[in-house]
């Protein structure tokens, strides 16, 4: 198992399968983007298989998500998840995009094995979308969400990340919209990690705040925390449920003590915690001939030597030079 030093078993695996973005939001990445990752440097679709194959037959790995950067702008992404589908024992597959690409490639990626997909929706304004990623797709992803629930890759899910001054007037109208349409909607603090290191407290909007926000329109009771588990999102029930509204609140209410998850980039680093400072090599092991046993020795000491928590409160908190979207969320 992928343990660490205080009890913690990590069964959630993120891949980030590339490191580029076909969007440029303000919260993550300059506009011109970003030095990516060569291809030599980039696992193969083979490596990828071999590692995830590995961390669900030997290191206990239950859950895997795929991620990016934008993962579908991986030319090898269906076939990644065909292969990974038929694991065994078979993990739980989903997917993190920007729904650009989801229109044409959800009934593939159903038909591949993905159970289901989390699409990141700042708002439901055409000129806010431009605003805050810099491109017109807005109705691209529009369209992605409802192919993704053509295609049975349900609950869909949606992540918003909310800018003050710029869409948290929105907070209200986006879940009325989502109850609408049966999507599952999470509004997630604005996290440091950032390309151009701009994050500062101040402009965070806060859990609390997110909540007041819908509270002027809907009525919240929290769920039950035993249904919370290690799951990063508090939720609550609207007007009573069943429906539900989920906030992390990564910052301001960190879940570090339930952690459960363990993350490989898209250049086969082993990431113990979305903050580390350090990271594990596996692809230069695996290219030099490195058994599975050997990969999984260092995996499981990457995990061992977790820390208790993010620290983002600490003053001595040092923001990770790799932006999120090299990272993989």
């Amino acid at each position: 198992m992928l343990l660490d030093s205080f009890g913690r078993q990590a069964v959630d695996l993120r891949v980030s399968l590339t490191d580029r973005c076909n969007l440029r939001c303000t919260y993550c990445m300059p506009e011109q983007g970003l030095q990516w990752l060569a291809k030599p440097e980039l696992l193969t679709d083979e490596e990828i298989v071999r590692l995830v194959a590995l961390a669900v037959r030997d290191l206990g790995v239950r859950e895997v998500r795929f991620t990016g950067g934008e993962p579908l702008l991986r030319p090898g992404v269906v076939s990644i998840i065909a292969a990974c589908a038929e694991l065994a024992p078979r993990p739980e597959l989903s997917l993190t995009t920007n729904g650009v690409g989801l229109a044409r490639t959800a009934r593939a990626l159903r038909e591949a094995g993905l159970d289901r997909v989390n699409v990141s929706l700042d708002t439901l304004d055409e000129e806010t979308f431009h605003t805050l990623t810099r491109r017109h797709r807005h109705q691209d992803v529009l369209d992605g969400l409802a192919a993704a629930e053509a295609a049975g890759l349900t609950p869909v899910k949606l992540n918003t990340v909310l800018m003050r001054g710029v869409n948290d007037h929105e907070a209200p109208e986006l879940l009325a919209w989502c109850l609408e349409r049966g999507y599952q909607l999470r509004f997630i603090e604005q996290m440091p990690l950032d390309a151009q290191h701009g994050w500062t407290r101040s402009q965070m909007v806060t859990a609390e705040e997110i909540l007041e926000l819908l509270a002027t329109r809907f009525t919240l009771t929290p769920e039950p925390s035993a249904a919370r588990g290690a799951a990063p999102a508090e939720r609550w029930l609207v007007d009573g449920g069943p429906a539900t509204v989920g906030v992390i609140a990564s910052v301001t209410r960190p879940f570090c003590r339930a952690c459960d998850r363990t993350r490989l980039t898209a250049d086969g680093q082993v990431r113990n915690c979305l903050f580390a400072t350090g990271e594990t090599d596996l692809r230069t092991a695996l290219r030099s001939g490195a058994s599975d046993a050997e990969l999984g020795a260092l995996w499981r000491a990457a995990m061992w030597g977790k820390k208790a928590g993010a620290g983002i409160d600490d003053p001595q908190f040092h923001q990770p030079d790799r932006p999120m979207s090299a990272i993989g969320g």
